[in-house]
């Protein structure tokens, strides 16, 4: 059996959902980001899965608007991450072989907001975790993330805060969102 899960967005989530499953004699087959396989004998423990997963802050896919709005948060997780200049919507035309027009109303409809103003949410969590780090300067930071240049990040940076990037690095505290709490 295998079920799709929401907001499984790191390996510390597979880490957690594997040991609390382990803990509670449920087989599992492989785990994977927002999806897991179980033994056949797990279909008849849907109830104790979906609780399992509640109790640690995810939530079982059941639609097929959830399905695509799950895979589009995880593949821009991993297109973040990728040092390639490729084109957002190709890449997920490619990466789910539908039409991005499909793919996008349907995670509009969803979640309320476009793929292009989430994935700018995502860079912005990305930059805070960036400047916490401290290692890179604005300019470095704008070219990992793809940027043109250091103005424009700033510039979506403030509007998408309220701080510039250098009020933020001087707070004492941190204001950063869990990745899968973006909305």
């Amino acid at each position: 059996m295998k079920i799709r899960v929401k907001n499984m967005v790191c390996d510390r989530c597979k880490s957690v959902l594997k040991q609390e499953f382990e803990n509670s004699n449920i087989e599992v087959q492989q785990i994977l980001l927002g999806e897991i396989q179980f033994s056949k004998v797990a279909n008849k423990r849907i109830k104790e899965i979906r609780q399992i997963l509640e109790k640690n802050g995810f939530e079982l896919v059941e639609t097929e608007i959830e399905k695509i709005v799950t895979k589009v948060k995880q593949l821009l997780i991993h297109y973040l991450n990728l040092q390639e200049n490729k084109n957002l919507s190709d890449f997920l035309s490619i990466e789910f072989g539908k039409d991005y027009s499909f793919i996008s109303k349907a995670f509009s409809k969803s979640e309320g907001i476009t793929i292009e103003k989430y994935f700018i949410r995502l860079k912005i969590e990305k930059v805070k975790e960036l400047i916490q780090m401290g290692d890179l300067n604005f300019s470095e930071i704008a070219y990992d993330l793809q940027y043109k240049n250091s103005s424009h990040l700033a510039k979506q940076f403030k509007s998408n805060t309220g701080m510039s990037m250098s009020d933020y690095k001087s707070l004492q505290k941190w204001d950063r969102k869990e990745l899968d709490k973006i909305v």
